[in-house]
């Protein structure tokens, strides 16, 4: 795994705003899902799953749905103790929850270590509850493993990082075991591609990590 070739790349080009994305958002749940769905397949093959938290989850699941091999990524919350918690309920911070994404990709096409680096490159990990303007533990940097491969992928990926020095300040980003992930209210998902025009957070703060993207891993897209 060769991270220095990315080290520019994570390091140009963080975006920080003081805008937040709570400020665009109603409070309406269509649905309370209880998910954990770790062996998700589709007609031809099995998909894996990754769960990663950094910052607003409109932004991750942005950035990661355009990389070949992501079959489905789904906005949602974990890492707290409220069971079924609703998005007003998370962003008291009281629940423990992180929002998070729940990434289903084709191991054959994309590995879990480019998802980590695109992930670290989009976000920003030694910020401690905070990404820009949105802050509290529920924008937290996290990284929730399905298996202990993952936990073992995601630790050397740290070090790694910290080795090179890819980051002027320590990564605070958390390791756990994923336990239980709530998919998110409908209007939640996919909400940068049905919002942009009217959401100017999507042009303010999302605009600039896919224009990144686009630049630093054109070879890693979907046509």
């Amino acid at each position: 795994m060769n991270l220095m070739k990315y080290k520019h790349l994570i390091i140009i080009g963080l975006f920080f705003t003081g805008v937040s994305c709570k400020q665009y958002t109603s409070n309406k749940r269509s649905n309370d899902i209880d998910i954990n769905m770790t062996e998700y397949k589709n007609k031809d093959t099995l998909i894996e799953t990754a769960t990663l938290a950094g910052g607003c989850f409109w932004c991750v699941e942005t950035t990661l749905n355009r990389l070949k091999g992501i079959d489905t990524v789904i906005s949602g919350y974990t890492g707290g103790l409220t069971k079924n918690p609703t998005y007003k309920e998370i962003c008291t911070g009281l629940t423990g929850h992180a929002e998070a994404v729940q990434v289903y990709y084709n191991p054959a096409i994309i590995s879990y270590e480019t998802i980590l680096t695109v992930f670290f490159t989009i976000h920003d990990p030694t910020t401690l509850n905070r990404q820009g303007g949105d802050i509290g533990t529920q924008y937290r940097s996290a990284i929730f493993y399905n298996n202990e491969n993952q936990k073992m992928s995601a630790e050397i990926f740290i070090k790694e990082l910290e080795k090179n020095q890819v980051f002027d300040n320590k990564i605070v980003t958390e390791i756990n075991p994923l336990t239980i992930f709530y998919e998110a209210e409908d209007y939640h998902q996919n909400y940068y591609n049905l919002n942009r025009e009217q959401n100017s957070y999507c042009t303010a703060v999302i605009d600039p990590k896919v224009s990144k993207l686009r630049k630093s891993f054109s070879h890693l897209l979907k046509d």
